[in-house]
């Protein structure tokens, strides 16, 4: 249906398009400063990934459902002065605009669109399809200079893997809307494998950022990493009834939802030592909403 279709675009791009233009500022800010020509090449794709998203924005009204503004997967409390935050820390230039407009999404009642708005979405998504492409090769690239020994980044090469993965999975959404008009939810996601996983190298990456004086801390992201896996060891095993394994997964993430928002205000109110920039911490919390969101839609189907 064209409903089905304008709904599901809208929301993967609300939600990936400002994942891809974070992925691109923090390449961005990790790359020293004598790379000009690579800092300058992540700074088009931080832009053009803004520009998506502000389009996005602009028709979205009464055009998704409430539960993916309200999930906290496209913004949270703490997005905007992680934003102010992390652009005075880096020097990178954020429009927060975007995040202003997100706020006053408005899906009371999801709308049938129209003919002109099928067809600029359906361009939306081609032209997303093409851009993902290219911010995949720039990753790839870069993750063959790292391991190389060609470039020095702030980035762990492990991190440029999952951000390229990610990067992937909203390809591949895009694909499918393209070649399936009639797509369902059900066809929009990967596996809880591939979200654990997510999970579980956020939990890496938060222990490795964190201040090496943040015992309690990182005690405590080693304990989610370690939660996570016994998660995928399960499912690849297949020892569990399926329905019995989401409802693990889904009470382990909400547990590592409110950890990562202590994690966020604590960075945020400088009470937390570490190497983390506001915006990514504000960036695995949304990326925990949105999991518990498609968890949540799984156990009702």
């Amino acid at each position: 249906m064209m409903n089905d279709y304008v709904t599901l675009s809208l929301e993967s791009h609300l939600f990936f398009a400002r994942i891809m233009k974070e992925h691109s500022l923090f390449l961005e800010a990790g790359f020293p400063c004598c790379e000009k020509d690579l800092i300058e090449e992540a700074g088009r794709f931080r832009h053009k990934f803004e520009e998506l998203l502000q389009d996005v924005v602009r028709i979205s009204n009464g055009h998704v459902q409430n539960s993916v503004p309200d999930s906290g997967e496209l913004i949270t409390e703490f997005t905007l002065p992680a934003e102010r935050k992390t652009s005075e820390l880096s020097g990178v230039p954020i429009n927060s605009q975007i995040t202003e407009d997100t706020r006053k999404l408005r899906c009371d009642r999801i709308q049938n669109p129209d003919r002109p708005l099928f067809q600029q979405v359906f361009r939306i998504n081609e032209r997303a399809f093409r851009l993902i492409g290219e911010l995949i090769r720039f990753k790839e690239r870069i993750l063959r200079s790292v391991n190389n020994g060609k470039l020095f980044t702030a980035n762990y090469p492990l991190l440029i893997e999952h951000i390229i993965r990610e990067a992937k999975l909203y390809r591949e959404i895009v694909e499918q809307l393209l070649t399936n008009r009639n797509i369902c939810y059900q066809n929009f996601y990967e596996t809880e494998e591939f979200w654990n996983q997510i999970m579980m190298e956020h939990a890496w990456f938060i222990r490795g950022l964190l201040d090496p004086s943040e015992a309690q801390l990182i005690e405590t992201a080693d304990d989610f990493s370690k939660d996570y896996t016994r998660l995928l060891e399960a499912a690849r095993r297949q020892d569990s009834i399926a329905n019995s394994l989401t409802q693990r997964t889904l009470e382990e993430t909400i547990k590592y939802r409110d950890f990562k928002a202590a994690g966020a205000k604590g960075i945020l109110s400088n009470q937390i030592s570490s190497i983390i920039l506001p915006l990514l911490a504000d960036h695995v919390l949304r990326e925990a909403n949105h999991y518990i969101r498609i968890l949540e839609d799984k156990k009702t189907r």
